[in-house]
This record gives C-alpha cells, sequence and structure tokens, in this order.
C-alpha cells in the first residue's frame, strides 16, 4: 500500500463525495489553516444550510410571532413531523415509528417508563458493563422508581477476560441462562467507547425468545451505521442528533416505537403535544395518543433546536447511505493500515471486521497512561480534534460527509510526531 499523502490525496480526488465537505464549517486553526477535525462521534461540523434554516425559523418569529404556528414556511405545530420521514429514511422504518423530540436522556427516560414492565420474576434489566453514563442513571432510576434494588435487578455484561469488546454470542448465552428474569435489553448500537457496532436483528432474537423487551441506544449510530431498524425487531430505539446526524449542540433528539406497539394499551407518561392534533386544540380532558410514536411526545419541541436537522437530513439524500458507508469503510481500513504500518504502539481497539464498526476508531496509546494523555494534548496544540477517554484512549471518526482520506493521512502523521516529542 502507498503510504504517503499524494496517495490520500488522489483518493479523495476520485471519491464522489468529496464536494460535500464544502457544505461545512470546518474550524480554524492558527497554525495550518484548518483543523483537522476528526471529532464527529462527539459533535458533528455545522452544515452551512443550518444557518440559513435557523433564521428562517427567527424571521418568521420576528414577521408573524404567534401565526407562525400554522402560517411559517415551515408551519410550527408539524415543523417535527415533517423531520420524521427523512430520519425514518436514514433508520430504515417507516415514518409513523419515528418521532424527533426532546433529548436522548429524557427519551429513554419515556421509553423506559412504557418498556420497562417487571413483573414476578422478570424484573431485570441487561445492559453492558461499560454503558454510556446516563444510559446506566437512566436503568437504575427505574429500576429504584419500582422498588428495587439495581444491585440486584441491573444485569451488566463484561466483555471476555482480555479483551476490549463484548460478543453477542455471551449476550445470547446470558439470556438462555438468566432469560426468566429478564424484563429488558437495552444495548448501544455502537459502544461509545470502543466503537464496537453490534449486530442488532442477533441481539434483539435472543432478547424475544427469552422473553425480553429490547432497546437501542443508537446515539454512536445514527447517521454513522446502515440499518434497516424495521428488521431489527426493536422494540423501540431512542438517539441523540448532535453527533452524526451534525444539527448542533443540544439539537432535538428521536425516538422509535415499533409499529406492533401503536394499538396497544401500552402505560406512557402524557402531554399535551402528544395528544391527536385533530382534537389537541379543543382541549379535552381525556387523553388520546397520536397515531405513531408522535403519541409519546409531551409537549412541542423547540423549533430552533430542530431547524439545523434540515440542512443536514438534506445532505445525508444527497450523499446517500450505500455511498456513505462504502466510503467510511474505506477510510477506515486506510486509518488501520495506516496506525498498523506507522504507529504498532497505538492498538486499535475497534473491531476491525466491517460489520463491527461504524466511523470511529479507538485507539490505545502504549502502557503508560501519562503519556498517553501527554500525546493527546499534544495533538490538540497542533490543530487535532479527537477526543479521549480515560485512563487511555484517543477516540477518533473520520466523518464520510466531510472528512477525507488526506484528514485521516495528516492525523497519523500528527500522532506519530506526538509520540515522537512525548
Amino acid at each position: 500500500m502507498d503510504f504517503t499523502l499524494q496517495h490520500a490525496v488522489e483518493l479523495d480526488a476520485t471519491d464522489p463525495l468529496r464536494a460535500l465537505r464544502e457544505c461545512f464549517a470546518v474550524p480554524r486553526w492558527a497554525g495550518e489553516g484548518s483543523a483537522i477535525y476528526l471529532c464527529g462521534h462527539s459533535l458533528g461540523l455545522m452544515p452551512l444550510a443550518a444557518r440559513e434554516q435557523v433564521n428562517q425559523v427567527l424571521d418568521d418569529w420576528a414577521q408573524m410571532a404567534v401565526r407562525g404556528h400554522e402560517h411559517g414556511r415551515r408551519p410550527w405545530i408539524t415543523y417535527h413531523d415533517a423531520l420524521a420521514a427523512p430520519c425514518a429514511e436514514l433508520l430504515g422504518c417507516q415514518a409513523d415509528e419515528v418521532a424527533i423530540m426532546n433529548s436522548l436522556s429524557v427519551n429513554l427516560q419515556l421509553m423506559l417508563a412504557s418498556f420497562y414492565r417487571p413483573a414476578g420474576r422478570r424484573r431485570g434489566v441487561l445492559i453492558e458493563a461499560g454503558a454510556f453514563p446516563s444510559d446506566r442513571y437512566a436503568v437504575s432510576t427505574h429500576l429504584q422508581w419500582h422498588g428495587l434494588e439495581p444491585r440486584d435487578t441491573l444485569i451488566e455484561l463484561e466483555p471476555r477476560t482480555g479483551e476490549d469488546c463484548v460478543q453477542e454470542a455471551d449476550i445470547e448465552a446470558l439470556l438462555e441462562r438468566r432469560g426468566e428474569e429478564v424484563a429488558l435489553v437495552l444495548w448501544p448500537g455502537v459502544q461509545y467507547l470502543t466503537g464496537q457496532a453490534f449486530d442488532l436483528a442477533r441481539i434483539a432474537r435472543a432478547a424475544h425468545r427469552a422473553g425480553a423487551l429490547v432497546g437501542f441506544d443508537l446515539a454512536h449510530s445514527v447517521g454513522n451505521m446502515p440499518f434497516p431498524l424495521r428488521d431489527l425487531e426493536a422494540d423501540f430505539a431512542v438517539w441523540c442528533s448532535y453527533k452524526y446526524l451534525n444539527a448542533g449542540p443540544g439539537a432535538t433528539a428521536g425516538c422509535f416505537v415499533h409499529r406492533r406497539h401503536f394499538s396497544t394499551s401500552r402505560p406512557r407518561l402524557a402531554g399535551w403535544w402528544g395528544h391527536e392534533l385533530a382534537s389537541r386544540f379543543d382541549m379535552p380532558h381525556a387523553f388520546r395518543a397520536a397515531h405513531g410514536a408522535a403519541g409519546f411526545q409531551l409537549s412541542n419541541q423547540s423549533v430552533l433546536a430542530a431547524a439545523p436537522l434540515i440542512a443536514s437530513f438534506d445532505l445525508f439524500q444527497r450523499a446517500g447511505v450505500p455511498r456513505l458507508r462504502e466510503k467510511s469503510l474505506a477510510l477506515g481500513a486506510f486509518f488501520a493500515q495506516l496506525i498498523d504500518a506507522r504507529i504498532p504502539e497505538a492498538r486499535i481497539i475497534t473491531p476491525r471486521e466491517p460489520a463491527a464498526r461504524g466511523a470511529q476508531l479507538s485507539l490505545r496509546i502504549g502502557a503508560n497512561p501519562q503519556r498517553a494523555r501527554r500525546v493527546f494534548q499534544w495533538l490538540g496544540e497542533h490543530g487535532v480534534l479527537c477526543d479521549w477517554r480515560e485512563p487511555d484512549i484517543i477516540r477518533v471518526a473520520p466523518a464520510p460527509l466531510y472528512n477525507g482520506f488526506a484528514d485521516v493521512f495528516r492525523f497519523v502523521e500528527r500522532l506519530e510526531q506526538a509520540m515522537r516529542a512525548t
């Protein structure tokens, strides 16, 4: 393989998605023009068109005030409903199974209120031992809400000794052994620390065989991994939109509810905005849920926090999920080959199999956490934006919408320099 910058530039020149980079605002670095931005797994870059979408809302507010709810260029009453269709296209499900609302943690709390229903021996919730803190906090509080002790009912599965990633076979084995205890499986699509992508259909089948419901946290998956969610048989899913969806800090999140739960009397924490639209403004005393996932909404959402999604979804539709995935896998393979060839001391803990990873690759830097942190700090001082997780992991994500092969090459080159300098 040609491990040169020239080769990376040539790969970028033949990339059919290369023009999309110009649709994003890339941070500047005082020392050398644009920064090397490989942090889309934490916060996606701003689509330049997001400013226009936000300004459109502000202009309608200024010119119409309350009339913008019904007469804005994108009426505010149905603003989030209109976003469900392009989001569902990314997820591979039906638009009525998606609701654009709240934040990820709020949506997870709402879904747990509806789908975690402990009964008899079936009281446990299965999560990964290294779950993102918000997920663990949410599950623990629901266990306590039902008068249960998390230490007795929170079932956490760790990777095998000496391994970084959980194997799907171990999830299946645990559910075969203890399935009668499990009411719900809550699992990530992509593990936030290692970047491991899971076979969600396999996990859902195992959960349902055990008699449990299953929900997925897709925070690191939506806009990163291809689905179709409709084929995964998940009961629910939740995600944020400020990572790979590039909708900005604190942007409106979303949730998925499988249509088999539409017609059931499943309990929910109801709110006015979840009432059917036809009679919502009649202010009835009795709650009548809107059709589909929209019936799980609580209150009217922030239009300003959702506006950038319009710009982002437009770029995803222009690119197409298959082409984005093809490029993402090529970027990841190029990245891994460069690391192996030039910095074998930096160990990639993300699975190498294409189906088991998204854009993110996580690097464990040597055997000295103090030195690893110095390496990360050096990178930040020299125009590289990635991120750090204790005790010694640097997470890097070449996002195919705006990153290219030259970004990957320059990162590895800087990392090599950082290793020598520290």
